[in-house]
């Protein structure tokens, strides 16, 4: 198609460039489902510090993510489109995303985004250096900021999560919960405290969302099927612990489910920041599961793994998979959608404003050579590439029906912040694959526990331990640059479960600082900090955040331990973390099993 490479530019908005045909409610005729599951999650970083690492993570996130999601959902649902989401919110995001001083701080940032777009604006009409295409960007930024700040303030009432909670009581979306600070599950010593992860995680989610989650996005994916330990117990598998707090859903990697080598984020050569591991390190592939007949096609209840790998009787617990064809179409950094030419390049920046004026241009194309970005051309390829996507989704339902006769799922999961933040039409893709697919009679649109409720498993399948970290195992959070952080992760561990225990029935005081030793404990054991250091991204952030968090917890576990619980220190540590205020130290107990 022969597009206009003219100057004479209009503000074209990605968001409100829209096909207005209405969606319809259910199909009867629908053969298959299909949702997106969106995994939301962020470093904890509040009060620390805007840049290069810190709550501007949350900022941009927010003004590139979560908002034109909000942006994009309710004005599906006021246009009457019939579409259902599947919404996963880490708790520690959560907590960030509803404090009061994180949002005062976003209000400054727009603030400060709308002002750099008007300082471009005057830059770029300035004789020396003039450039009408940069002027028209400077100014096409500015009404996006100027509206992403009137609907933050407005339209939600600067309630980000009590925006998402309304459209899950309405019906549009599930919201899906997660460990309290996303701590990696598998590599923790302690029973008490993948317990007191997921129990902080159900109670977060209950006051934020005012009900109780059915669904779990498990950390990184990372499943641990039960094992003998070195005592000769038997720990149980995840799923256990899942089904003690009523979590009847989780997500799992493709390879998890169908054996065979790892694909997709696992295999690597992804966009966002699981692309930058590769550059690093030689990855090792995980012990490759045989090939079987499993299928990502549909739900499997997950063997009960305490009684050995062949058990008969199920934990009562799904796995759905994810579906590997329509995840590559966006993950892949080869032939994903993100990677086309008209895209929006991430990686350049604009050294007055820090503005992304650039377009992908090419595959190898130095940042140097980018060419400028024509928000009218990424938008014509939005339009394309979600009318490929719906059809590449009702290929692939009306393929696996005609072959098996049975009402298939196709779960296409990613982290929702490559959407808008890497992809930056990404949010806008999405809201028009919802529409597409709204009016797709052979597709319901779904969520996942919606799905299982009414298309419970009908086989129990046994899925090995596995992530969808590079390689399909733990080596991202483990490694040679990470290994030393474990150690003294346990040791916190046996440590609180032993304060726990000691302290059943504590004085206020002690209760107090019990209760932030607690919290302390569950933010050093985020996977965030062995991730960052692994992918290089921000390695001395981490190592500073984790320290923190160690010197705070051996400062609440050391007072407790000499008898003298440090109340004035746990009010100064509060005010600095101010997440989980209804924990409860109990839960880091050695549970009876």
């Amino acid at each position: 198609m022969n597009r206009l490479r003219s100057l004479t530019f209009h503000r074209y908005n990605l968001y409100n460039h829209v096909d207005t045909r209405q969606g319809r409610k259910a199909f009867v005729s629908a053969i298959g489902a299909f949702t997106f599951v969106l995994h939301s999650h962020l470093p904890y970083a509040r009060l620390a510090g805007r840049w290069p690492h810190g709550e501007e993570w949350i900022h941009e996130a927010a003004t590139e993510t979560y908002i034109p999601l909000l942006q994009t959902l309710y004005d599906l649902k006021n246009e009457g489109v019939a579409y259902k989401l599947t919404l996963g919110i880490t708790p520690i995001l959560a907590e960030q995303l509803a404090d009061a001083d994180v949002l005062e701080h976003l209000g400054q940032y727009l603030d400060e985004r709308i002002e750099a777009s008007r300082k471009d604006m005057a830059y770029y009409e300035e004789e020396e250096t003039e450039d009408k295409h940069l002027h028209y960007l400077a100014e096409w930024y500015l009404h996006l900021f100027e509206r992403i700040k009137h609907d933050f303030d407005v339209r939600f009432n600067r309630d980000i999560i009590g925006s998402f909670r309304q459209l899950q009581d309405e019906g549009y979306i599930e919201i899906t919960t997660s460990a309290a600070t996303h701590g990696y599950l598998p590599l923790l010593s302690r029973d008490s405290s993948i317990q007191g992860q997921l129990k902080t995680g159900v109670q977060s989610y209950r006051r934020m969302f005012g009900r109780d989650p059915s669904g779990i996005w498990l950390p990184e994916c990372a499943y641990r099927p039960a094992y003998i330990d070195e005592t000769g117990a038997t720990r149980p598998g995840l799923e256990y612990w899942l089904g003690q707090d009523g979590l009847k859903v989780f997500f799992s990697e493709t390879h998890t489910i169908t054996g065979g080598q790892p694909v997709g984020v696992a295999a690597g050569d992804v966009v966002g920041p699981y692309g930058d591991i590769k550059r690093r390190y030689l990855i090792p592939a995980s012990n490759t599961v045989p090939e079987r007949s499993a299928t990502t096609y549909k739900p499997y209840y997950v063997s009960d793994t305490t009684s050995g790998p062949n058990a008969r009787q199920h934990s009562d617990v799904t796995v759905i998979g994810r579906n590997n064809r329509t995840g590559q179409q966006v993950w892949s950094a080869e032939w994903g959608y993100p990677g086309d030419f008209d895209y929006r390049e991430f990686h350049k920046k604009a050294g007055t404003s820090g503005l992304q004026y650039w377009r992908v241009t090419g595959a190898k194309t130095d940042l140097a050579y980018k060419d400028y970005y024509h928000p009218d051309w990424a938008a014509y390829k939005v339009e394309q590439h979600a009318e490929h996507f719906a059809h590449l989704v009702g290929d692939l339902i009306r393929t696996h029906h005609t072959q098996t006769g049975e009402y298939g799922l196709i779960s296409s999961n990613y982290d929702t912040e490559l959407f808008g933040h890497w992809w930056f039409e990404g949010v806008a893709w999405i809201g028009k694959v919802l529409r597409h697919l709204a009016a797709n009679e052979d597709v319901e649109l779904t969520t996942a526990s919606t799905f299982v409720a009414a298309h419970p498993p009908q086989e129990v399948l046994h899925i090995p331990e596995s992530s969808w970290g590079a390689g399909g195992n733990h080596f991202v959070w483990d490694n040679a640059e990470t290994h030393w952080m474990w150690e003294p992760i346990h040791e916190a561990e046996a440590r609180m479960e032993t304060l726990a225990g000691r302290f059943a029935a504590a004085t206020p005081d002690e209760e107090k600082v019990l209760k932030q030793a607690a919290r302390e404990l569950l933010l050093l054991q985020s996977s965030d900090w062995p991730f960052l250091v692994t992918t290089g991204q921000a390695r001395e952030y981490a190592i500073q955040r984790f320290s923190q968090h160690m010197e705070r917890f051996n400062a609440m576990a050391g007072s407790l331990e000499k008898g003298r619980p440090d109340v004035a220190r746990a009010d100064e540590f509060w005010e600095l973390d101010k997440v989980f205020p209804d924990i409860d130290y109990h839960w880091f107990a050695k549970p009876g099993v």
